[in-house]
Formats: C-alpha cells, structure tokens, sequence
C-alpha cells in the first residue's frame, strides 16, 4: 500500500497476525518473571548504553546446546535500486513482544520475536535520495519512544530523514513533521556539500527530545566542510528545539580554540556514532569526532573544541553542562567511536553516577556524568612536536592514569614479533620503514628519509571502535573488545591531478609485517574487564586463536593470537547478560589473509568473571553489527545480524533446544 512519495509499508501480516501482534506477539507468557525487563528496549539495550540483560535460561551449563530458532531475511532483496548498500550492521530491538529490524537500505520491520515471521515493512525510499558517504546506505539501529500512550519507532536515514512510525501498525505518525517525517538536509548542509555527509547510527531520545548524529567524509578535498552541528527535535511534533554548535560560532565559548577564524570553515567535529543519555539528569552525552582535516591541522591552528571531546548537554534545552577533550587539536583520527557507558559504581566507598567513556587510543575516560569530575587523575603529558610544515600542535595530551589501557600504545622495536629468529629480522627490516615512537607520535610526511609515515598504534580504527563496550551493572566491571592493528601514517603535497585547497593530504598504510602478518606481537584482538569501582583490570584474554594455519607458523608451540581484525573496523561486539560475556566478531573466512576479503563471524561466551572461553558458534557469513538478547515465550534468543556487503542479510535467532529452554 503506498502512502506517498517518501514511503511505503507493506503488511505481511493477516488480521489474525494483526491481533498477536497488539497482544504481545508471540504467546509470551505473562507468568514469566523475565517477561517485563528482559527485553531490548534501545540499540545498546538502554539509553545509558549498558549492552547488559538480566536474561539468564543460556548459562555456562548450556551454552553449548545452542541452536538456530529462525532466520529472517531483510526485504532489501525485494527492493530494486541501484543504491549502494553495506554490511547489514542493525542491532534489532524488542519491545512488548515485538521485534524490530532496520536494513541497509534503511527500510523498518516488525518481526515475530519467537518465529521470525515478518509482520510489516516500512520503506522510507532513502534510496532514491543522494549517496551518503562512507560506503553509501547503511544504517546501525532505530529508537524506541512511548510516553504510556503512544509508542513509536524513530529512525533516522542516511540520507537525513527522522521519520516517526507508529509502532504497532508501521504508519508514519501524522502528528510528527509532514506527515511524519522531517527532512534535515537543508540545515545538514548546503546542496552542493550534501554528498559528503550521511548518517548510519540511531537517534536517541532524552527528556522529549530526539536527537542524531551525522558522518562527514574524512577525506575530502576541499577546507570547508559542513559541521557535525547537533540538533533536537520534539519527539511528539518534530519541530526544532535548539541547536547546539560542536564546532563553536562567533561570540560563543571555545571559539577561542579555533585561531585565525578557522572555525568558519572546518568542518566535521561530529557524532558518528551513537549517544547515551541519563533520563533522570535529563543529559544527553556526545562522543565528538575529529575535525577536517582528520590528519593535518594546518588550517586550523588551536585546540579546536569541541572535536574528539565528551560534551554533556541538557536535552530539554541543549545547553552545554560540561566538556572533556581527549585530544587537543587531534591528528590522528582518534574521535570517540562509541557512545559512553552509564553506570553506578562505588569509589573509595562512595556511590558515584559515573560515565565510562573508552577510546580508540585504548584509555577509559572516567567522570561523574552529573559535573564531568575525572574520578581519578587525568594528567597532561608533554608529547612530540610535528615535523610537518604549518603544523602546530598542541604540547600536551591528557592521560588518565586509572584504569590502564587496555590495548597496546606507541611502537618500538621491543613490540615486533619474534616468533622465530627469521622472522624477527625481518620485521626489523620492515619497521626501520616507518617512524616509530610513543601514543601520540606526530605524523610525518611521507618519503621523507626514505619512511613511509609515522607507526601509529593504536591506528585509527582503533583500539576500541563502533563495536563499544558493555558493563555489568551488578558489579561495575566494564567489557571492552580492541584490535592491536598498526598503520603507517604520513602527509603529502597534493598531486598535479588532486584539485585542492589544502596543504597536505593524508596517506594511511596498513603496514603489514613478514609474511602478511601483522608487525607487532599478538594478541591482534583482545577483550578486556576492567572493575570500574578500582579502576584496574580484572582480566585480558585474546580474542580468538589466530592465523593457525599460517605457513610462516607451521610447527610452532604458540598461545593464541588473537583473531585477525578484519576490515568492518570492529574489533568486537560486546553482550553482558546475567551469566555470560558474549563478543560477536566478524574475521576473514578460512584461507584469506586480506582484511577487506570474505569474512564469517564467530559468536564467543565468556566466563565474565574470569575469561575463560566457554563456547565458540561458527556463523557461515560476517555480521555486520552487534547482537542482542530477549526472553520471548519463555525462551531466551541471541540475535545477530549477518551479511556484509554482497552476501544475503539476514538476522539469524539462536536459542536452546525446547527441552532446555522451558525449564527457563
């Protein structure tokens, strides 16, 4: 049935199908005692980004008992576009009984949480809009809002629609914007600059208010870039409440930190990823990324507030409530990549509402999210100078000095691998290409004495990245998956054929050591626990066993290596439930040692007291995104999304065989 020229919903559901589905699709049962709070309200399970449920039928005794309950493919296969898709990376949500599902192609569904039957489709035609940046159309999650009486689902387009569905039919609400949806491209960016931006992660909805982030092309040519500027909507009407400038405007606060005007034309300093918020407090919490250039600073003289920044707003008015800067006019791509952690722990034995923020350059910021007060010392440290021409950097970066970091800083030669003689020389023969050095080393440019570019570690993937972590609210220990992946890093002159204004353009190598393996020593993927009421970590594992059948390692005694990272950026995505740490992570298929080739997936459960490896699922396909648990009908599923780019989407339901699952 089409609805108009922005969207169509299709009804896959008899009237029958209609009713199950206002009563709690499904035939959960209401005597479960589970049945009211393990379910998956928003992206990361909550608005305080947790990735935590009290779900506990799938426990250390069964894990293994684990199969496929059901399979639902994504209506992108019904669609006919030329449009180019990515990795399905949506994390579903399952709310009162119903399951919901956002596609590549941007498009919303119901779904039967216990049977995987489709109920409606929702197409907001994002598709036939312009081609998003950053690999065309993908989207990571929706919203749910309800106010006791109204429920919706908000979704956010790549191409900058916020669209507000009703939730038990898929009509658009026509209360909200025109006809419920607001299109955003005008105050996004102008016309001839929209095709650098896009958006892939939810909105989130605080104190009323529905706000999202954007991406912004990192590569670009040209100086002037739109700005990751944040916005917030009603969430009943969709009209514009306030804007909040990320990248400070004349006569505002921090405008300082942009020096020769430089803020008029930089660009970026944006939420690309997703937010959390404290619903009490009324705060939404920002992880800002870099600004343009995300590599060279020459046009931008200053520390640049608020790029690679946490920044507390009040939702209701979008004031700013405090700030913190990781990176002082950054150059190394190091944006926060993830929303923070919200959590109630205890310190020195007092109860403090703190927010855990982890990053790319493996540290774990720690606040009181109600003042923004580090819960332990964050020092300023004195770091190298550039040695690029027009480059100023600033002479200090903070360092927390609890927790640790989780992930391995800065390259020296005491880090390449040696596993055996051979190998060790000629990863001293490779590393002697770059430029080695501490966290915060400056790029350099290329070809300079012969080296190829600083050796950056963490890269800029990370360290963290989209995958986040989880946190235990019972015990305060966060979860945090990472990748130990270098890369060169270096700057160059723009070439005869590259129509720019800038000075210097990046260049990024992964810079690969003897025999295709990576230059510094395992684990290349690791998962970590860190008790946030100490501030120490509990316990570090790898995360996978490694390249085994490598010829280079053939005869080798080795401990595992940690699974390669492969090129979704992902090390890892955390689930913590009531009895078990979950990491779904996407790794090359067997026999490819490129990143960027095939992949498959492997769901692990943890003993997330102590690490221990309890069970491995192979999946036939690389997920894109994280998984998600719920109780449905008595029975707990594991839900992960499947399929990169090319291969068959689908969201694939593992739960216990019937037998095990009623005793639950």
């Amino acid at each position: 049935m089409n609805l108009d020229s922005r969207g169509s919903l299709t009804l896959c559901a008899s009237a029958a199908l209609l009713v199950l589905l206002l009563s709690g699709c499904g035939g959960e049962a209401t005597a479960d005692p589970l049945a009211a709070t393990a379910e998956w309200r928003h992206y990361a399970a909550d608005r305080s980004s947790s990735k935590y449920s009290p779900a506990s039928q799938i426990d250390a005794s069964n894990v293994a008992s684990l199969e496929v309950a059901w399979r639902w493919t994504t209506p992108d296969a019904r669609i006919e576009t030329d449009a180019r898709s990515g990795a399905l990376k949506g994390t579903p949500l399952m709310v009162n009984g119903v399951l919901y599902a956002v596609s590549a192609l941007n498009l919303v569904s119901a779904v039967d949480p216990a049977t995987g039957e489709e109920l409606w489709s929702y197409d907001p035609r994002a598709y036939e809009l312009h081609t998003p940046t950053h690999g065309g159309l993908s989207q990571r999650g929706i919203e749910y809002w309800s106010d006791g009486d109204e429920e919706r689902i908000l979704l956010v387009t790549s191409t900058h629609q916020l669209v507000s569905l009703d939730a038990l039919t898929g009509l658009p609400d026509p209360a909200f914007g025109d006809n419920g949806v607001v299109d955003m491209r005008d105050d996004v960016a102008s016309p001839d600059q929209l095709h650098f931006t896009g958006q892939n992660s939810p909105a989130i909805v605080c104190a009323d208010t529905v706000m999202m982030g954007m991406t912004v092309q990192d590569f670009s040519m040209p100086l002037a870039m739109p700005a990751g500027h944040m916005r917030g909507y009603d969430v009943r009407t969709g009209e514009k409440k306030w804007v909040f400038h990320t990248i400070p405007q004349e006569g505002e606060p921090g405008v300082e930190t942009w020096l020769e005007e430089s803020w008029r034309v930089a660009g970026n300093t944006n939420v690309w990823s997703w937010m959390s918020c404290d619903e009490e407090l009324g705060f939404v919490y920002l992880p800002l990324g870099t600004p343009t250039s995300d590599y060279y600073g020459g046009h931008r003289h200053g520390d640049n507030l608020y790029a690679e920044s946490l920044v507390a707003l009040d939702a209701r008015t979008g004031e700013r409530q405090w700030h913190f800067q990781a990176v002082h006019h950054g150059i190394w791509d190091y944006d926060f990549p993830c929303a923070p952690n919200l959590i109630d722990i205890e310190v020195d034995g007092k109860p403090v509402k703190a927010i855990a923020q982890v990053s790319k350059q493996g540290f774990t910021y720690v606040f009181d999210r109600r003042t923004g007060e580090p819960l332990w010392p964050i020092e300023e440290r004195a770091v190298p100078p550039s040695p690029v021409p027009g480059e100023l950097l600033a002479t200090t970066q903070p360092f927390p000095t609890k927790p640790p970091p989780f992930d391995r800083q800065g390259v020296t030669e005491d880090d390449l691998i040696d596993f055996t003689p051979e190998i060790r020389e000629e990863a001293l023969a490779i590393f002697a290409k770059g430029v080695g050095g501490p966290l915060f080393t400056a790029l350099t440019v290329e070809d300079v004495d012969g080296k190829k570019g600083m050796l950056q570690l963490p890269g800029p993937a990370g360290g963290a990245n989209w995958g986040g972590a989880a946190v235990d609210p019972e015990t305060g220990i966060l979860y945090v998956p990472s990748q130990t992946r270098l890369y060169a890093m270096g700057v160059v002159k723009p070439g005869a054929r590259e129509v720019t204004d800038r000075n210097y353009l990046p260049r990024l190598t992964a810079f690969a050591g003897p025999h295709g393996l990576p230059l510094v020593k395992p684990p290349w993927t690791r998962v970590t626990a860190i008790d946030l009421n100490q501030g120490e970590i509990v316990w570090q594992v790898p995360l996978g066993d490694g390249p085994r059948d490598h010829p280079a390692l053939a005869g080798l005694d080795l401990p595992p290596l940690g699974a390669y990272p492969t090129a979704s950026l992902a090390a890892g995505w955390p689930l913590v439930t009531k009895t078990l740490l979950f990491v779904l992570q996407a790794v090359p298929a067997p026999g490819v040692t490129d990143r960027r080739g095939p992949a498959v997936g492997v769901l692990r459960a943890f003993d997330k007291a102590t690490g221990e490896l309890i069970h491995e699922i192979d999946i036939d396909r690389g997920p894109g995104g994280g998984p998600m648990t719920y109780m449905a009908g008595g029975k707990q599923y594991l839900v992960v999304p499947v399929g990169q780019r090319g291969q068959e989407h689908e969201l694939v339901a593992y739960a216990l065989p019937d037998a095990a699952g009623s005793a639950g």
